[in-house]
């Protein structure tokens, strides 16, 4: 059963990435196979039941009757009612994602609508009609890229409560992208960034990553703020601004 298959995928997979994490440990050297095994077990065990307490009103004891049966193999319910209490229980937590990321985005949104308007108001701050605000760090004497050049930047990704969610100069070395690859408030600000330039751009989530956000640190209707340095166009590619 395909729901069987998935569960045990994934059991296998926290397994192994616990006893790697087990075998990091020196505390954990002086134990038995056996008995980091049964430790994990419960480990499991728990913090299975631990998520699911919080996404559903699970009955626990129900849950370890399902768990014990299933050890025995010895269903209480026919295998095609399983799959389909299983398909609803995803249907069910699929709605509440959905639900929790609207209520996200109505939040995020409105700080970000906040942050925006006074941020406007600060000297060297500058709006474009899309939203984007941008204010100049240093201004570059190089070319100007193109929507479909490859370029190389330095960058450093923060929320507005200043909490970095990425920076190439953490992984020690700059990133490269074609313009028209990137979100929208990046791709508006390359086109019209010249090259050696370093920008703050102040992205309102329409322009990021909208409603979906990204990750764990980029919630939904996120306002996005990047400090960019614009290195030097690495590869140039074929733009007709006429359109044709």
């Amino acid at each position: 059963m395909r729901f069987k298959k998935i569960i045990v995928f994934i059991l296998i997979l926290t397994f192994y990435a616990c006893l790697k994490g087990f075998a990091d440990d020196k505390t954990t050297l002086s134990l038995e196979k056996a008995e980091i095994e049964k430790q994990i077990s419960y480990a499991l065990g728990y913090d299975i039941l631990e998520q699911m307490k919080g996404n559903f009103p699970l009955d626990p004891d129900l849950f370890i009757m399902g768990l014990d049966d299933a050890k025995k193999n010895q269903p209480r319910l026919s295998e095609e009612k399983i799959k389909d209490l299983l398909t609803s229980y995803q249907r069910i937590l699929r709605q509440k994602q959905i639900e929790k990321m609207k209520l996200d985005s109505e939040k995020n949104r409105k700080e970000g609508t906040a942050f925006l308007e006074a941020n406007k108001k600060k000297e060297g701050v500058l709006t474009l009609s899309s939203g984007l605000q941008y204010k100049i760090l240093t201004q570059g004497e190089g070319p100007v890229p193109n929507p479909m050049d490859t370029v190389e930047c330095h960058y450093k990704g923060t929320l507005i409560d200043e909490t970095v969610f990425d920076s190439s100069h953490d992984r020690g070395e700059p990133a490269r992208f074609q313009v028209n690859q990137v979100i929208q408030g990046w791709g508006e600000a390359l086109r019209i960034m010249k090259t050696g330039s370093t920008w703050i751009l102040y992205v309102p989530a329409d322009l990021a990553y909208g409603d979906r956000g990204a990750g764990d640190m980029i919630k939904p209707g996120a306002t996005l703020i990047f400090q960019i340095e614009l290195l030097g166009i690495v590869a140039q590619g074929y733009y007709d601004s006429s359109g044709n």
